[in-house]
């Protein structure tokens, strides 16, 4: 594995083939980042067009794209769980609800961000 000792543009160039493999991944093997995914590129428009200044832009799309970064990372624990062992055990269990929650919550954010500034017009 000598791509872990690349330097410069090689390295660069690594660091984002892997990232896009990552993206793929997700979206291939996780129906809620397809999902997400979904709503984030429909958001992206909708944001444009309803916000007042760029401020109201970064909070609307930002919140949405939160959600996508933490359900990569909840993706990420949850593969390297299942990884581990397909038995039940309390830690990993508590892992991966513990993923979840930080989904469920940036849901929540991103729903009450769009809530008050569409209440706000």
């Amino acid at each position: 594995m000598t791509f872990y000792n690349e330097k410069g543009l090689k390295r660069f160039t690594n660091a984002f083939l892997f990232s896009f493999a990552g993206f793929k991944a997700t979206w291939k093997y996780e129906e809620a980042f397809r999902q997400e995914g979904i709503v984030f590129f429909l958001a992206v428009p909708l944001a444009i067009w309803l916000a007042d200044n760029n401020i109201e832009i970064v909070l609307l799309i930002g919140s949405v794209g939160l959600v996508l970064v933490v359900e990569l990372l909840n993706s990420a624990i949850e593969a390297v769980v299942d990884r581990i062992g397909v038995e039940y055990h309390e830690l990993a269990g508590r892992a991966k609800d513990i993923g979840s929650a930080a989904v469920m919550l940036t849901i929540m954010l991103s729903i009450t961000t769009w809530l008050l500034i569409l209440y706000k017009h």
